[in-house]
């Protein structure tokens, strides 16, 4: 009602007419010809969120570009793989980065997969989707030219009652963004992690040091890029529960919590498409890989007796890779120093670069 008021204010006054007065401009009659706030209010929404994915979609491909190069770079780079914080098999730096390139690969996927039904605009459906009071052309003309306009294929609502009372679409959305927060949110703590120390933790990448030096200790980086990442995340993933409640409270033939699921979308949006762009220039394009720390962790691993199950069995390969713990040695020095392997078998069975391309199965 408010921009209704404003708009014939300053038509009247274009006219010629003074301020305050309804002539020949009326707020309800003219300005609000065919419309209610509980049709043009859903439809303003989705035109919005709508918009702003196109620019968090655009933000995703090149945080997948940048990720793509970084595991094409780190091809070569062979490391130790890790699960639940263990020592694994070895893999290569390239492979746990393009991991990461198909993790942005399918939130675009996703992401785009709701675009369909924010192109549907309840406009039209005036108070609970009925059309009352409404040119039976009005909204296909309107939303003709905000397709025209937006060069986004809108189209009106498939069922107007349905657009009026629920916001499924949004939800929809918001559960798209919740996933893509849940997967920054492990790459961010995979990055702090990776690059932990440099001199007492992992110490594999090197992340571009934005802040050097802390407020007590010269010369330590912080990885602040990743950590404004996962705080983002947080914030998106707490707007996905709020969300989710505004979507459940609409009673009968509206929902009364647009106001509050309008202002989480588009504020998730909104940060994500910041955040993702910050991490992508200001992180991980200057990511660098520390192949000599990687190849020492790879030599100290004890995942490295996996290979010995299938020539001397599970148990006897679980009393080597315990010897070799109990004394500070690696599994090379013990199956030699036993002679159960000669160097030249040694060289080939515990040469981490045959254990990358297993064959289904194997």
């Amino acid at each position: 009602m408010n921009a209704n008021e404003v708009i014939a204010n300053r038509a009247n006054e274009l006219l010629g007419s003074p301020l305050g007065i309804k002539k020949p401009v009326h707020p309800n009659d003219h300005v609000n010809l065919g419309q209610s706030s509980n049709d043009v209010f859903p439809t303003a929404i989705h035109i919005a969120v709508r918009l702003q994915l196109n620019g968090l979609v655009e933000r995703l491909r090149q945080l997948h570009k940048s990720l793509g190069q970084k595991s094409e770079e780190f091809k070569e780079v062979i490391k130790i793989g890790r699960t639940h914080l263990q020592d694994a098999v070895p893999m290569t730096l390239g492979q746990e980065f393009s991991g990461y390139a198909s993790q942005m690969e399918h939130a675009i996927r996703r992401i785009e997969k709701t675009f369909g039904d924010m192109e549907e605009l309840a406009l039209g459906g005036t108070a609970i989707g009925t059309g009352l009071n409404s040119h039976p052309e009005f909204a296909s003309r309107v939303i003709a030219r905000i397709r025209e306009q937006t060069e986004i294929p809108f189209r009106g609502a498939e069922n107007r009652f349905e657009a009026l009372a629920n916001r499924d679409a949004l939800v929809e959305v918001m559960g798209a963004l919740n996933t893509l927060a849940v997967s920054l949110m492990k790459i961010s703590n995979d990055l702090r992690l990776l690059s932990s120390g440099p001199q007492t933790g992992l110490g594999e990448i090197t992340l571009p040091a934005l802040q050097p030096g802390s407020s007590i200790m010269p010369g330590k980086v912080n990885p602040v890029i990743a950590e404004m990442v996962m705080q983002v995340a947080a914030q998106v993933m707490g707007n996905h529960l709020a969300v989710t409640i505004g979507g459940q409270n609409a009673p009968l033939e509206l929902n009364m919590m647009m106001p509050m699921t309008a202002h989480n979308v588009l504020f998730s949006v909104q940060i994500l498409t910041s955040g993702i762009h910050l991490l992508t220039e200001k992180c991980i394009t200057g990511i660098e890989a520390n192949a000599a720390k990687c190849e020492d962790w790879v030599e100290k691993s004890l995942a490295l007796v996996t290979p010995l199950v299938r020539r001397i069995g599970y148990d006897k390969a679980a009393q080597i890779a315990q010897k070799a713990f109990r004394e500070r040695k690696t599994i090379r020095e013990i199956v030699l120093a036993e002679g159960i392997l000669t160097a030249k078998e040694a060289d080939e069975l515990l040469d981490p670069r045959n254990m990358l391309f297993a064959e289904p199965g194997s």
